[in-house]
């Protein structure tokens, strides 16, 4: 028997992504929730892509016995639905940014708005598996990483446990990511006339995934400065990070300290020295690349993480997730 999973915001990128990937999962049974009141629904129906559908409410998720339910939603409707979700019993993967952060003011700071659901916060598990692992598979709640947050954090966290950072001269991190990151919804600045041919800079110093890379990392605010940059591409993040490391010798130290960390973690793969993740090498991967350049002279290191951000930084994640929540094989479908 197959575990039915529902997916919500199925008409979105990350939502696409959900199912495309869960196609080729051999435990689970895409079920699609409609909660647009204008989408017509209620009654179950099949349509020529055979995904079952039905209406977002609690009361179908529940009859409909969803193991799991992913919100690919807007954060105001995360908060709504995982509520109700939560309230039948129906455990959730949030894929917005609605719990990601631990306080309401926290969120209200940097989110601009008020949270709606703020006992929420305390109970949601960070998704990001590599470092939050034993609290995902009993949770009930898990919100899924941002994407530039998941390329920060799995090459910046390592290497300040080890302490080879010299955090009083700061972390640079210049982060460039595809359109998709944007979300589906139209607007001015990811329209195609805005973006071909162009690069631009936007939310700088005050991107609302800064919080998220130093919950993880352990950094203060005053020691990460981060810059997101759209590139006129359809998808993938890249990201480049500078750093001092006075006490290391080479780059094949930084590299160990790696290896060491992620030994074991399927979804992660380290390059030799001196060589560093593209875009293409990740592009519909749930991988994260990273690559390291140290020059000892100076003791300066730049490391190179890449992500696509619809998979890892998305649906491949929230899969991984889901997949530590009800038992089965963390690679699958994924690998």
């Amino acid at each position: 028997m197959k575990s039915p999973v529902g997916i919500v915001g199925h008409r979105g990128y990350s939502g696409a992504e959900l199912i495309a990937i869960l196609a080729h999962h051999v435990h689970v049974e895409r079920v699609l929730l409609e909660h647009r009141d204008d989408a017509g629904g209620g009654s179950p129906i099949r349509g020529r892509s055979g995904h079952a559908q039905i209406a977002c409410t609690p009361e179908a998720a529940k009859d409909a016995g969803l193991a799991v339910v992913f919100l690919a939603t807007p954060a105001d409707v995360s908060m709504e639905i995982a509520a109700s979700m939560l309230g039948a019993g129906i455990r959730v993967v949030d894929l917005s940014g609605a719990f990601r952060l631990r306080t309401p003011e926290r969120y209200k700071a940097w989110y601009k708005e008020e949270h709606t659901q703020p006992g929420l916060l305390a109970e949601a598990a960070y998704g990001l598996p590599e470092f939050c692992r034993e609290r995902i598979p009993g949770a009930r709640l898990v919100s899924n990483p941002g994407c530039y947050p998941t390329a920060a954090n799995l090459a910046i966290r390592p290497l300040v446990e080890a302490g080879v950072i010299d955090r009083a001269a700061g972390i640079v991190c210049d982060a460039k990511s595809g359109v998709s990151g944007a979300g589906r919804k139209p607007s001015l600045k990811t329209s195609f006339c805005e973006v071909t041919e162009n690069f631009s800079a936007y939310s700088i110093l005050k991107h609302r995934h800064v919080p998220e890379v130093l919950l993880t990392s352990g950094l203060e605010e005053s020691e990460f400065s981060f810059t997101a940059q759209l590139i006129p591409i359809d998808r993938g993040i890249l990201e480049t990070i500078y750093f001092r490391a006075p006490g290391v010798q080479s780059a094949d130290e930084l590299i160990a300290i790696y290896e060491k960390r992620y030994a074991g973690e399927p979804f992660v793969r380290i390059y030799n020295a001196g060589h560093v993740p593209d875009l293409h090498a990740v592009r519909r991967t749930n991988f994260c690349d990273i690559g390291v350049v140290f020059d000892a002279r100076t003791a300066r290191a730049v490391v190179v993480s890449a992500i696509d951000n619809l998979v890892k930084g998305a649906a491949g994640q929230a899969i991984q997730n889901m997949n530590l929540m009800l038992g089965y094989p963390e690679t699958e479908s994924l690998l």
